[in-house]
């Protein structure tokens, strides 16, 4: 058992930051008259490589130089490693791989045509240690200037032409397609430009009325307060009842009115404590970046691994305290000083003593919520709802001290909460390594063996609840052994029943009730369900060529790898059978995913709210598309276009209501047909 374990935290944290242990920086060196070097040195930490730019195909990341936009200028040659170049067999890659330990410098000569240059570009790199493996990252750079030659030969001005790309108002985001109904279609450059003709205008003439904002951060406040009744039932803040008691039964002294106005005070002060913590997640990480939060790998492994991390805490494998300095300084000045600031410290007393069990579940909260798809005040509305959930039990003891002396200081009840909390934690860790493995295609946690990982962490769970398994924690009596109470047997059942539920899953079955956490069914190695229903296309011109050929409507369904409401409508309105008859029969189905972190094969820039933004990767592209033609930014987005791009009906986002999505297919149909 290991005590004041705030240092572990810090140590796990580290551990996590291996993701981050490799850092660049560019330079730039005049070598020439008409040439400039672009040089970057990179610092990799012990234990970490950087792969070097001649790595056979199927291996790792190679270093590679790439433009987003140049004029003026143009690449001479290819991208050059520096010295200190290693090369071994990868056990791994099963091949030989080359690679830099400490100092990795790579150097890419850029040649000026024009008096005038700007070339922006980037460099990617891969790079690992013997555990892990950073994702493809890159490095961005510009050469810049106006002191390049006079004059330009014709030849290369006309290469450097052929070279530029067009201006983000006059390219169509067409990548370039290979089959031969896209082609067909691509023939047509105007008609192919009018599929991203923004049509917000004509969708609000429908009437949308699908907007969920102000219903999800009600969802999200529920989110918030259902932590916060949890967390009341955690060993860690049980115990804090009688402190409060005290400690107001000291301050009333038979002052009615001042005891009152104690108490809402109090309240106010766990209220304020832990909306603070939401504003401020919000601060530093910023509305955009905390929707990154949904699929980036970094953030997704991060919490998978803390979430680990609490379960085996909660589990009994060791515990998570914060230094009792830390706790006792705090008491301690609440109980020297007068006034509303000590009301504030006993509030800040409570957060602090509390932390060790309501830091995973306000971690998995602010996860959730972030990563809802929902706007910049997520994580201060949920951490509204979990303070106010908190504060309401606490300002009746301190409202009502006297009568709660006796208060329990619970039982072995309390330790089976905390053990049934790890394995939940345990169970959404692996929901958020899901997440990264689907966006980044890594194929490490496909259905199948999701499911196999809740049916056995379940499954433990009702052995647990039985009596069956013990944990580190658990006291049993020699004499009289353990007995399952009634409360704990009924949960156990349920627990016993969800994992049997799960177990035909294996083999295909929908499993409708974990389809918000479990990866799609495309992932499915073994199927023998036969009722499917899977986008006909994945590309947007792809598809739009397609219908125009066959002469059928579209629904375009925008949707993401870690869109929770994506798989649930998938499941749950999807597979009936008049909705599938409608998706299958009557639409060609085109499903673009927002958070594809597949490269495209050139960066794009486009012109967006007055500001150049880069689309790097498919679901860039389609997250652009989503923004610039219909006006929405959340998912699921459904929507309904005939040949030519425009809307015939409204758009549709989450909502299980069956027959109302019958009748939005319907009616998308008959104003088609018309």
């Amino acid at each position: 058992m290991f005590k004041r374990i705030f240092s572990f935290v810090l140590l796990a944290i580290a551990a996590v930051a291996a993701f981050a242990q490799v850092d660049f920086s560019v330079s730039y060196k005049r070598v020439s008259p008409t040439e400039i070097d672009v040089v970057f040195t990179g610092k990799a930490a012990p234990g970490w490589h950087v792969y070097g730019t001649n790595i056979p195909d199927g291996g790792p990341t190679p270093a590679s130089f790439n433009i987003d936009s140049a004029k003026g200028a143009r690449l001479k040659g290819a991208l050059k490693g520096g010295p200190g170049i290693k090369s071994s067999m990868d056990p791994i890659f099963e091949m030989e791989v080359s690679y830099y330990e400490g100092t990795a410098v790579f150097t890419q000569r850029v040649e000026l045509t024009e008096k005038n240059y700007d070339l922006q570009g980037y460099l990617k790199f891969g790079a690992c240690n013997d555990e892990n493996c950073l994702p493809p990252t890159s490095i961005d750079c510009q050469v810049k200037g106006t002191d390049g030659p006079a004059a330009v030969a014709p030849a290369a001005e006309k290469e450097e032409k052929a070279e530029t790309p067009a201006p983000a108002d006059e390219t169509p985001l067409v990548a370039a397609d290979t089959t031969a109904a896209a082609v067909a279609a691509a023939a047509d450059t105007v008609a192919v430009n009018s599929l991203w003709t923004p049509v917000i205008n004509e969708l609000n003439a429908f009437g949308n009325e699908n907007d969920t904002a102000g219903k999800s951060l009600w969802v999200i406040f529920g989110l918030g307060f259902l932590g916060g009744l949890i967390a009341l039932l955690t060993p860690c803040v049980w115990p804090i009842i009688p402190m409060t008691v005290s400690f107001f039964l000291k301050r009333a002294k038979g002052d009615r009115s001042k005891g009152i106005r104690d108490a809402i005070t109090y309240g106010v002060s766990i209220v304020i404590i832990y909306v603070a913590l939401g504003l401020i997640i919000t601060t530093v990480f910023g509305a955009s970046a905390l929707n990154d939060l949904s699929t980036n790998a970094f953030f997704n492994i991060l919490f998978f691994l803390m979430l680990v991390v609490f379960a085996a805490s909660f589990l009994g494998g060791f515990e998570i305290t914060l230094p009792s300095s830390w706790t006792s300084s705090v008491d301690s000045k609440a109980e020297a000083t007068t006034g509303l600031l000590s009301i504030f410290l006993m509030a800040f007393t409570l957060s602090l003593v509390s932390f060790s069990c309501t830091g995973p579940i306000i971690g998995f909260l602010l996860v959730e919520v972030s990563t809802s798809g929902g706007t910049s005040l997520a994580p201060t509305i949920g951490m509204l709802g979990f303070a106010i959930a908190l504060a309401i039990p606490f300002t009746l003891f301190a409202l009502f001290p006297s009568m709660l002396k006796k208060t329990s200081r619970g039982g072995a009840w309390m330790n089976q909460v905390k053990v049934c909390l790890g394995l939940l934690e345990l169970a959404f860790a692996f929901k958020f390594l899901s997440v990264a493995d689907l966006a980044y295609g890594w194929g490490i946690l496909d259905r199948e063996p999701f499911l196999c990982l809740w049916i056995v962490i379940f499954a433990t769970m009702a052995f647990y609840l039985f009596g069956w398994i013990r944990f580190p924690h658990d006291e049993v009596d020699p004499d009289e052994g353990y007995k399952t109470s009634v409360p704990a047997y009924f949960i156990g059942m349920a627990s016993l029943a969800f994992a049997i539920y799960m177990v035909p899953g294996l083999w295909g079955a929908p499993c409708k009730a974990v389809s918000a956490f479990s990866p799609p069914k495309t992932t499915q190695d073994f199927d023998l369900d036969v009722v499917k229903v899977e986008p006909m296309f994945l590309d947007y011109e792809q598809g739009m060529a397609y219908a125009r050929a066959n002469h059928k409507p579209v629904m375009v369904d925008f949707t993401g790898f870690g869109c929770v409401n994506c798989r649930k409508m998938e499941m749950a309105v999807w597979h009936d059978s008049k909705v599938r008859d409608y998706l299958t029969k009557d639409y060609v189905l085109i499903s673009l995913y927002v958070d594809d972190k597949t490269p495209l094969p050139e960066t794009i820039v486009v012109e967006e709210n007055g500001q150049s933004v880069k689309l790097r990767t498919v679901g860039d592209r389609w997250s652009y598309l989503q923004r610039s033609k219909f006006g929405a930014n959340a998912q699921p987005f459904y929507v309904l276009l005939d040949n030519d791009g425009m809307p015939i009906g409204p758009s549709r986002s989450y909502d299980e209501d069956i027959d109302a999505y019958v009748d939005f297919l319907k009616a998308g149909l008959e104003a088609y047909r018309k």
